[in-house]
């Protein structure tokens, strides 16, 4: 699929009204699947220009934020990568990584790790986990519904979900780059 089409897909599910979504059939078996490539290739797409801007920008700056109470550079890199090991694997009913099990500091405290070493290995493991998880699960449990903070959804809402998430982390990353005077190595 060309990048025009494929962005114009992204767009027209992104601003489909979560009832709308809601009130379509719940995915059967191959297009459960299907949504489950596409997912994955968006989230391949994403990655790789996650680690692209990680790489560009330099380890001094990784402390770096554009306001008190704002996330810096590499606590929202950070973030990324937890939501690698938890959120996108729940998302398709995976399970999240033991390396952030639940509890009420340790997001905090894993996103204060940093570093540009740390974040970018973090940021390889937890893809890595991500992928690796939600790429295991049997076809056959993606279709239906699963609780998520209380709620029923499906994984077509969970996965867009996720990946509106995971792409308005990369915009704030762009911009805190712009704001830096680094390019993002993909629009040179």
């Amino acid at each position: 699929m060309h990048i025009a089409a494929r962005a114009c897909v992204v767009a027209l599910v992104l601003l489909t009204p979560a009832a709308a979504l809601r009130a379509q059939d719940v995915p059967n078996r191959e297009a459960a699947v299907e949504y489950r490539k596409q997912f994955m290739t968006d989230l391949d797409t994403l990655h790789s220009k996650v680690m692209a801007l990680a790489g560009a920008i330099p380890a001094e700056k990784y402390a770096w934020r554009p306001g008190e109470g704002v996330r810096s550079f590499g606590e929202v890199l950070m973030h990324i990568a937890s939501e690698y090991y938890v959120f996108n694997p729940m998302s398709f009913g995976g399970e999240r990584s033991p390396l952030l099990p639940r509890g009420p500091d340790v997001f905090k405290k894993f996103e204060a790790n940093a570093s540009k070493d740390s974040v970018l290995k973090y940021l390889r493991n937890g893809y890595a986990y991500s992928r690796s998880t939600i790429m295991a699960i049997d076809p056959a449990n993606l279709t239906g519904t699963r609780k998520l903070f209380g709620r029923d959804f499906t994984i077509i809402e969970t996965g867009t979900g996720m990946t509106a998430d995971l792409h308005e982390h990369l915009g704030q990353l762009i911009a805190y780059a712009r704001m830096n005077g680094i390019a993002p190595p993909w629009s040179k």
